[in-house]
């Protein structure tokens, strides 16, 4: 980012007459609000954002380590502004990477994460020189938040390096949490070089120079950018996943193909059972013609939003129990040939995929020794290893994340869980979080992966663009 951006963002102004918003988390879903509140804005504002990065609106998705490391969405369907659908392919092609390219080749390809990192740069020094334009004044505070609170006025918000400051409105987008600690006692123990928790940082795969095998808990789309990420970084040695199902991520195979048939049977709300039956007899009539079941599952999923609100409790836990992981394997894609990457590792046995629980983590002269439960052979097994590499996918249950300030709101009643700790309780047509006592608050606001527990899906692009457009307009008109 230009010098003269930084320095405009590190101005830390008061000015009394002006609204002022505060927005916890400056990723794409609370970037992505202050960008739609300069875009719509009337009159002078000031907006403070709060977050470690110096990265605006990346976050951890597309501020990678890997240009190796690639979106799972084709670049046509990837425009940051929802009413612009062709904003990041036209910017795309503006690249001298690209620019000689033929543009339907390009729509349709899955480009680097990086790469739409710099596309979002780039709207931020829009936005930025037409906040000048619009005497708004946007903050960028470097730090993390150790307490909110309600205030007279608004909110007290407490930073990490001893400063308070004062909000009227106050948007709460932080994004996704590290993931849990695997339910072993000896990770408590465990600490880097040999466990890492955090699988989106540069040094769970960096300096892994042992000739013993990396183990990875998780066989998502995070175990498939740390085999990439190891393998980049020089690591030539073996890895061992290991996850409660085993490797069964699919590519995309059907790309761009639209299946239609399904729509009228999802009207209106449909019980558990209901759907489930809808869904099997229509991926049964595609593969009459050789065709597997994701069409089906891209077709449903405009609809899910909708259809998970209706259904009950029981209803809901009973998909976290059964039918989650096949949801999320139809649903999370890689590229075709990412995908023949990782088949590649397996058939050469550079990669081995275990269905199975880790038991014990313990440390050796060497490294980790790991005993783990492998569920297809039905034994305890035992290996070296030289580190651990937690790819489970991100905590949502709060009253786990130790040291996080939403850990403290939860319990003081600020905040509320959902009933599956998937998010925080909201008006999801205002974005008001609503408390322990049922009530909303009129002026406290969240959006993205905090309301997965109301939406379930709302962790992509093209539910967050819509979000933070719709928040930015509810903020404007109070």
């Amino acid at each position: 980012m230009p010098e003269k951006i930084l320095l405009i963002l590190k101005i830390y102004v008061i000015l009394p007459s002006m609204k002022r918003i505060g927005i916890i988390g400056g990723g794409f879903s609370g970037g992505m609000t202050a960008v739609q509140l300069v875009k719509q804005a009337s009159i002078p504002m000031e907006i403070i954002i709060i977050d470690p990065s110096t990265q605006p609106l990346r976050g951890a998705a597309y501020a990678s380590y890997s240009n190796k490391h690639l979106l799972n969405v084709v670049t046509a369907k990837m425009s940051a502004f929802q009413n612009d659908p062709d904003h990041f392919l036209d910017w795309v092609m503006q690249q001298n990477n690209y620019r000689n390219k033929d543009r339907q080749l390009i729509s349709g390809a899955f480009l680097p994460r990086n790469c739409y990192g710099d596309y979002l740069d780039t709207i931020w020094q829009e936005t930025i020189a037409l906040a000048a334009e619009k005497a708004i004044v946007i903050t960028w505070l470097n730090q993390t938040v150790i307490n909110l609170s309600h205030a007279e006025k608004g909110f007290e918000i407490q930073l990490s390096q001893g400063e308070t400051i004062l909000v009227e409105r106050c948007v709460i987008s932080t994004g996704n949490l590290p993931p849990r600690n695997p339910t072993v006692p000896e990770v408590e123990n465990l600490t880097k070089p040999f466990y890492f928790q955090n699988p989106w940082k540069a040094d769970a795969v960096s300096n892994c120079t042992s000739s013993l095998p990396v183990l990875i808990i998780g066989n998502g789309l995070t175990m498939v950018d740390t085999v990439i990420g190891l393998r980049e970084k020089g690591f030539r040695g073996k890895i061992i996943a290991v996850s409660p199902h085993g490797f069964n991520i699919l590519p995309h195979r059907h790309n761009g193909m639209r299946y239609d048939a399904i729509n009228l049977e999802l009207e209106g709300s449909k019980s558990l059972q209901e759907l489930v039956g809808i869904v099997n007899r229509h991926v049964k009539a595609v593969r009459e013609f050789g065709i597997s079941a994701e069409p089906v599952v891209d077709a449903i999923r405009p609809h899910f939003r909708r259809l998970w609100q209706h259904l009950s409790v029981e209803e809901k836990s009973l998909f976290m129990s059964r039918l989650r992981h096949l949801w999320g394997v139809a649903r999370h894609r890689i590229p075709l040939h990412v995908h023949d990457k990782i088949q590649q590792q397996r058939l050469e046995g550079k990669l081995q995929v275990c269905s199975g629980k880790i038991l014990h983590l313990k440390k050796n002269e060497f490294g980790l020794t790991v005993t783990y439960l492998d569920k297809r052979e039905d034994a305890t097994k035992e290996i070296h290893v030289s580190r651990v590499i937690n790819c489970t996918g991100p905590e949502t249950d709060l009253s786990k994340a130790d040291g996080h300030f939403l850990k403290d709101c939860l319990s003081q009643g600020m905040i509320v869980q959902d009933p599956l700790r998937l998010g925080i309780v909201a008006d999801i047509h205002s974005f008001e979080i609503i408390d322990a006592n049922g009530r909303r608050q009129k002026d406290l606001f969240t959006l993205g992966s905090l309301l997965k527990g109301e939406l379930w899906e709302s962790t992509a692009v093209n539910e967050l663009r819509q979000q933070a457009e719709a928040l930015a307009t509810r903020l404007l008109s109070r």
